[in-house]
């Protein structure tokens, strides 16, 4: 955002008092710049402790306009009397440039030129603001208090910063180390604490933040002031909310969700607004002892997580379109749905490429779905395509066959035929029309298994979806149409219908493969995914335990098995796969998505059973 922040924070983002403060009168006063004056006056009864939050949405490596952004700020913060200004973590240069500003240190000269322009601007609101320093060779994510034109104090994320102001006592942390640590000891004496952190949005991590933060503040007795980032950054979705705690514990002031935002608060007078968090997430934290299919109050998180991680990552790569295959399937929809609220309906085409499996109810969900979004929407056959490739295919092979004895008996080259030629078609797309991305439609549940090919459903620029398993995509479909402004945009026959990819017959009832029958059933699989993620739970632990799925159907011991070996055999070879996988946006509390979570493709041979005897 390079428009003049100054009047945008009068207008659109408005000082948070405190409702007692008589909220309606700030709000008016603030409507134009030349109630500033106004506003400074009305501060003059609290002239101690004052705090502008600058909750921002930053991009990494922008130095040039990140510190438009700050400047922007700060002379509204200075205009307006503020004791003091401060930002998120890292907020100069961006979030996720560790090993980028090693390696490119005019980076590091970029961030120190800016770092000075904006100090000479500073007079008498002490700002606290994030960036990189070449210290004994070594860069450093450093953070400054700057005051009068100079910069008065710099430290990292392993020590504390200290500054006074007006006679009130700071104290500053970096990151979420030290305020998250069950342990945590400190002896110095503080007025208020200033946390500077890029808090990403994953499951339960806001309620576990409440707790962590809110305990701190009661245990030393001292207001913290929370500052978090906002906004995007390729895979990692920031929340914002950034809030205060008052000496007692108390949440007294939190900032919007996923936007923007600015506010003025004083802990030790109390002085706050709280804004509303996601609809459905738990005043206190709570930890999840057994998978549930109740995903309710983590829906509106997931869905505004996946939504501003499309938006950024289109808007801070240049893209502005979007193509997907619609093949009137659940992943597919969810990420048509997804793609339209962050992009905008006309930004986003979908394609229907039916082949000659492809039932009619399909073709025309995808058609009615594409109708109620008011996406763009073309049908081209793969037919000719197909039968094309695989007669080329069908000779290579025989050639082939003259020097390996190898050939398999059965294989997924047919069906592997059809999910590229889809990919090829969108690709093509995404190469002839400007600032267009084509987008991978798998889910987790999918990666887990290795069932999504390479090329096919797996290609694309970015995977929206791909750290949200399947059971929890059939109730975010719900969700958003009973919560979206036009409600019941997804056809409910796309809910209704079991998934599958109509790529292959199934031999034992002559339809086409249902992904339920050629892998287990997905309520079963997704839990074993969170057995993994969440408890670390070994395979015969899993094996003895009663599954949810197991409280309505009965399922024999011997099948029981065969779906967890089926499980950690496929895993073990899907990790190719994973390490193949566009960006994709985090939104689990743990994921197996690259930025997340490193294996090696090669340790296939993990023995996952536990059979050490054996």
């Amino acid at each position: 955002m390079k428009t003049n922040l100054v009047a945008e924070c009068l207008r659109k983002r408005k000082i948070i008092m405190k409702e007692d403060l008589d909220i309606e009168r700030i709000s008016q006063l603030t409507s134009s710049l030349k109630d500033v004056e106004v506003v400074k006056s009305f501060f003059n009864d609290y002239n101690k402790g004052n705090i502008g939050i600058a909750q921002i949405n930053t991009t990494a490596g922008d130095i040039k306009g990140n510190a438009q952004i700050i400047i922007d700020y700060i002379k509204y913060a200075e205009n307006i009397g503020l004791d003091l200004l401060v930002f998120p973590a890292k907020t100069l240069v961006g979030s996720g440039l560790d090993d980028v500003v090693i390696r490119y240190p005019v980076l590091v000269d970029e961030c120190e030129f800016y770092l000075d322009k904006i100090s000479k601007i500073v007079k008498n609101t002490k700002v606290v603001l994030g960036f990189v320093k070449n210290i004994a060779g070594k860069v450093q994510n450093m953070t400054a208090i700057i005051y009068q034109g100079k910069v008065e104090n710099i430290f990292n994320n392993s020590k504390i910063g200290y500054s006074e102001i007006n006679g009130i006592k700071y104290s500053f942390f970096i990151g979420e180390d030290y305020l998250w640590n069950e342990d945590f000891h400190w002896d110095e004496h503080s007025d208020i604490i200033i946390n500077c952190v890029n808090s990403e949005s994953r499951t339960q991590k806001e309620e576990k933040k409440h707790r962590f933060l809110s305990k701190v503040a009661k245990k030393l007795q001292t207001p913290i002031v929370y500052v978090n980032q906002v906004g995007a950054n390729d895979c990692i979705s920031y929340d914002g909310a950034s809030r205060v705690y008052d000496e007692t514990g108390e949440l007294i002031s939190r900032l919007q969700s996923f936007a923007e935002d600015f506010a003025v608060v004083n802990p030790l007078n109390k002085i706050g607004k709280l804004q509303p968090l996601p609809s459905g997430i738990e005043p206190e934290y709570k930890i999840q002892t057994s998978f549930t299919l109740d995903y309710e109050p983590d829906l509106e998180r997931t869905y505004k997580t996946l939504v501003q991680g499309i938006r950024d990552y289109f808007r801070k790569t240049g893209f502005k379109r979007a193509v997907l295959g619609l093949s009137g399937g659940l992943d597919s929809t969810i990420c048509a749905v997804l793609l339209a609220d962050a992009l905008g309906a006309k930004n986003v085409l979908g394609v229907s490429m039916p082949s000659k499996l492809t039932s009619i109810e399909s073709k025309n969900d995808a058609a009615d779905l594409a109708k109620n979004l008011g996406i763009i929407f073309i049908q081209t056959p793969i037919k000719s395509m197909y039968e094309t490739i695989n007669g080329s295919l069908q000779g290579l092979f025989k050639e082939v066959e003259t020097e390996w004895d190898c050939r398999y008996k059965t294989s997924f080259t047919s069906d592997n035929i059809q999910a590229r030629s889809r990919a090829m078609l969108l690709w093509g797309v995404s190469n002839e029309f400007g600032s267009c991305l084509p987008i991978a439609t798998s889910d987790k549940s999918e990666s887990y298994m290795g069932y999504a090919t390479i090329n096919g459903d797996m290609s694309g620029g970015f995977a929206p979806i791909a750290d949200v398993t399947k059971t929890k995509l059939f109730a975010l479909a719900r969700w958003m149409n009973k919560n979206r402004a036009v409600k019941n945009v997804i056809p409910e026959n796309i809910i209704q219908k079991p998934p599958g990819a109509e790529l292959a017959i199934d031999p034992k009832t002559g339809k086409t493969l249902i992904a339920e029958d050629a892998l287990m059933p997905y309520e079963f699989m997704d839990e074993i995914i969170w057995r993994i993620e969440n408890k670390q739970e070994k395979y015969d632990e899993m094996l003895n335990a009663q599954f949810l799925y197991e409280k309505k159907v009965h399922v024999s011991c011997e099948q029981k098995k065969e779906w967890l070996d089926k499980f950690f055999r496929r895993m073990s070879t899907a990790h190719y796969k994973w390490s193949i996988l566009p960006p994709a946006i985090l939104v689990d509390a743990h994921s197996i998505n690259k930025s997340d979570y490193a294996q090696p493709i090669t340790s296939s041979h993990i023995n996952y059973k536990g059979e050490f005897s054996k």
